[in-house]
């Protein structure tokens, strides 16, 4: 592996050819210069638009044949144009704006696609904005992802309402989720952590496919999600969100933003839902969707000085859920019933996080970053007769240090990072005990170069982590990005990512099963290599933007967490293995605009995830290998109405092999090929949006969600055999009410 990934990396080296423009953007008071994060600059001819880092810059792609006026803006100065020709393609622009006293309104507006890929990174980062994410109900992360086809989100189980996400074929717990480049959904809150955070709050979210760099830690073994929520000093003055549906779920969000002073600015989000009617549309006597509420609520604030900038904030959230058989009701409290099978989870969630950055005066490509985290996570609850508990304590610091090697052309990064978790966790019954409590003290440091030609980005990163259980672990990575050509890019990535492994949490919902728990012998770390490709294509389809991505990644352990079903029907056994185990992912997206307004995307997904279950080599377990994806949006001129609509089609999968009451085994051990189809209406009227639509319309659902259903307390029943809908159409109805921030440049 290391040979191959050195061949690729002087493969790529030997081929830089230069043809980019950049620039960077600095903002004067008159007196003194800084690099402006957030300053757009836009191409006129090509319309293309580019946003500054926090390093201010900013680079194009222009072209060889015609020239084209760049204008820059940022708010708070006065803008500027810069004329181009094809000869400046070689050209490196210092670029200056000056503070504004008197500036008369402009308005500059531009047309970009709700969900797209980052060109200008290295990594394949697909971003689906908040207009993306307001096409769908969305009411919190889980549904953030029903118009994507990279990430399919599905339910653990029948009775408690937890969802997983899969990515590449393989479970949620190896994407590595981040909210700002800071942890998010690690340990205790994992399994029941994707409804905890509202869709309102979201900014953006950035999927990034394979490793991701070594600044974000020693994860993504499958893939990075990093959430942007919304920031005070950018977000709006005021926001209030009202949804209600057909299957009795009722939501409020509010939020809100106020200018401090002239370097700080607050923000404040608040979130309610309730889920209080019983819904057995199939009839098993079950609960369809678990009744209980969630009350979440964020404060944060931002500070900008003159050499430093800093995030501050803290994030609560208290979630009471109950699921089970329609008599069970909440005088039982978080222990056990032994009259009807019930579900319970309730959780006690605390996030105090900040971010500082130091600029430098007199190199501003020269920079300081301190991430910081701490959270406090309390967890009980049950399935059935096997109750569960857990406390856990995280920490969280990163650093990170930026600077250059004589020019742009050669940055660095370097840093160090800590992790310190007390986990304190159990799961007990008549016939079970399992008990894990552990310290784990996670030292790490880090050293990424990246060298970027005009056409060629070339980053090398490693990081070293010392485990105190384990010892040290290397992980080796390199990202590289070819330009071939103004409509084609072709990007490289490889690496080596690990994780300790949570077994209690990260399947905790296969205790919605009869089969009694093997546990492993001992906590071992998980280890994969990485290796996979994109190619971007973009060009003009009728004079409009059309484009089409194509990825492939491979993904292979050294050693891993196997939960084997099929050694015995009546265990599910936990075992690390060396024996092959691996995934294959290929994705193909086309996406154009053949009308003004219009915006359609298709996609096709291939998955293969493998390991050797039952001593045989074969499919892991509710993984469809086929998916179709479609989705048309369209905005009318005046943009009051917006038309959307979404649909999946998910092929076969492998399907667990239970126990009949009779001693016989299951046959029907294959899912069925369905569809998923949801729509929505959008209607603008000054500060209100009110919005209309449906899901599963094409109303498909199991017949039999949960296995043996009269039986709950047996060692048959199985309520994890879940591989499509379990409730039938479902219609929302909500509204927006928006009053926004007034500022010169949008």
């Amino acid at each position: 592996m290391n040979k191959i990934l050195a061949g690729c990396f002087f493969l790529l080296l030997s081929t830089h050819i230069m043809a980019q423009f950049r620039g960077v953007v600095y903002g004067s008071n008159g007196e003194k210069s800084s690099t402006i994060y957030g300053a757009k600059a836009k191409l006129l001819h090509a319309n293309k638009t580019a946003i500054t880092g926090p390093d201010g810059n900013f680079e194009f792609i222009l072209s060889k044949e015609s020239n084209d006026t760049i204008v820059v803006w940022a708010n708070g100065y006065y803008p500027d144009t810069i004329y181009v020709t094809p000869e400046d393609r070689f050209s490196f622009y210092k670029i200056t704006l000056f503070s504004d006293v008197i500036l008369p309104e402009v308005v500059v507006e531009y047309q970009k696609s709700s969900k797209g890929i980052l060109k200008m990174r290295t990594l394949l980062v697909e971003e689906i904005s908040s207009d993306e994410l307001r096409k769908a109900a969305c009411c919190n992360l889980s549904e953030s992802f029903e118009t994507n086809a990279s990430v399919d989100v599905s339910f653990t189980d029948a009775v408690s309402g937890a969802k997983q996400i899969q990515m590449m074929g393989l479970n949620g717990v190896y994407t590595q989720l981040q909210m700002e480049n800071i942890p998010y959904l690690r340990g205790l809150e994992s399994a029941f952590g994707l409804n905890s955070l509202p869709g309102t709050w979201i900014n953006s979210i950035q999927i990034t496919k394979g490793t991701g760099p070594v600044v974000n830690g020693y994860e993504s073994m499958a893939g990075l999600i990093n959430l942007d929520i919304k920031k005070p000093h950018m977000m709006e003055r005021f926001y209030v969100n009202g949804y209600g549906n057909s299957f009795g779920r009722a939501e409020l969000n509010f939020h809100g933003s106020v200018d401090v002073s002239e370097k700080w600015s607050t923000a404040l989000f608040v979130h309610g839902s309730n889920q209080a009617v019983k819904l057995d549309n199939n009839q098993d006597n079950f609960r369809d969707i678990p009744t209980g509420t969630f009350y979440a609520g964020l404060n944060r604030w931002h500070y900008q000085g003159e050499r430093m900038e800093a995030q501050i904030g803290i994030n609560v959230y208290q979630e009471d859920k109950l699921g089970g058989e329609m008599e069970l009701d909440r005088s039982t409290g978080v222990q056990a019933n032994s009259d009807f099978f019930g579900v319970r989870s309730y959780n006690e969630h605390v996030n105090v996080f900040a971010k500082t950055g130091f600029f430098f005066k007199n190199n501003p490509a020269r920079s300081i970053g301190v991430l910081y985290n701490f959270k406090a996570h309390n967890t009980n609850g049950f399935y059935g007769l096997r109750s569960f508990g857990g406390e856990e304590r995280r920490a969280n610091v990163n650093l990170i240090y930026d600077d250059i090697l004589g020019s742009t052309l050669h940055k660095t990064r370097l840093g160090l990072s800590g992790t310190v978790v007390d986990f304190n966790q159990q799961i007990f019954s008549e016939s079970m005990m399992i008990r894990d409590d552990r310290l784990e003290i996670i030292p790490g440091a880090f050293a990424e170069y990246t060298y970027t030609g005009i056409r060629l980005v070339n980053v090398i990163g490693a990081r070293m982590d010392y485990h105190n259980l384990f010892g040290p672990i290397f992980s080796p990575r390199i990202h590289s990005k070819f330009t071939l050509t103004e409509k084609l890019d072709l990007r490289f990535t490889a690496g080596r990512a690990w994780r300790v492994p949570n077994y209690q949490v990260d399947y905790r919902s296969l205790l919605a099963t009869g089969r009694t728990w093997v546990a492993p012998n001992s906590v071992q770390p998980e280890i994969s290599w990485n290796i996979g490709g994109s190619a971007v294509y973009s060009w003009k389809w009728w004079k409009r933007e059309a484009s089409l991505v194509m990825d492939y990644y491979h993904t292979t352990f050294e050693n891993q967490l196997v939960v084997d079903r099929d050694l015995d029907p009546s265990l599910i056994v936990f075992n690390y293995t060396s024996a092959p185990s691996y995934s294959n992912s290929f994705q193909a997206e086309f996406s154009m605009q053949p009308w003004r307004g219009v915006e359609v995307r298709t996609a096709y997904k291939f998955l293969e995830a493998r390991a050797e279950f039952g001593g045989v080599m074969q499919n892991k377990v509710m993984v469809p290998k086929h998916r179709g994806f479609a989705n048309i949006a369209y905005q009318t001129r005046n943009k009051r109405w917006e038309f959307d609509a979404t649909a999946s089609v998910f092929g076969k999968s492998r399907l667990p092999v239970n126990i009949l009451s009779n001693g016989e085994l299951t046959t029907d051990n294959e899912s069925e090929v369905f569809p998923l189809v949801s729509a929505q209406v959008t209607h603008v009227y000054k500060r209100f949006d009110f919005y209309l639509g449906g899901e599963n319309l094409a109303n498909y659902t199991m017949q039999a969600p949960i296995f043996d259903a009269e039986n709950p307390f047996g060692t048959t029943f199985d309520a994890t055999r879940v591989w499509a809908p379990i409730m039938g159409q479902m219609f929302y109805f909500g509204f927006r009410f928006t009053i926004e921030r007034k500022t010169e440049f949008e």
